[in-house]
């Protein structure tokens, strides 16, 4: 392969939103149309051109084909394009007032109780016994 770099969504044909499985489907049509042994006799330059996109489908399959490069890869790349939105813009702040983070809760859980449940009011129990 050449030295200049490609973005491997943009050689598959993807967005950084695809899954595994449409980059492997995208991936496997990029290699049937364009594997020596898949594609139709053609002059020299179309097998030029085909090995080209061969080897560039092959290495953008090599980065996004696995979830931890796909991960290493995302990361170095569209860390500088986000940036962390602030909770509350500053314009908003009193001037003596002091930033406190939302208030955040955990899960609520409700536990049964341990005591039995009582059946009926004291006055039938009372008949009863």
């Amino acid at each position: 392969m050449t030295g200049d770099f490609c973005d491997p969504y943009a050689v598959l044909g993807l967005t950084p939103q695809a899954t595994q499985a449409q980059v492997r489907r995208a991936y496997r049509t990029l290699l049937r149309q364009n594997h020596p042994d898949t594609r139709p006799l053609s002059e020299p330059a179309d097998d030029a051109d085909s090995s080209t996109t061969l080897q560039r489908a092959i290495a953008a399959y090599t980065v996004l084909g696995d979830p931890a490069r796909r991960a290493r890869y995302d990361h170095r790349t569209y860390q500088q394009t986000t940036t962390p939105t602030p909770v509350r813009p500053t314009w908003l702040f009193t001037p003596g007032e002091v930033h406190q983070p939302p208030i955040q809760a955990g899960p609520v859980r409700w536990h049964r109780s341990r005591e039995p449940r009582r059946v009926g009011s004291a006055t039938t129990r009372a008949k009863e016994l």
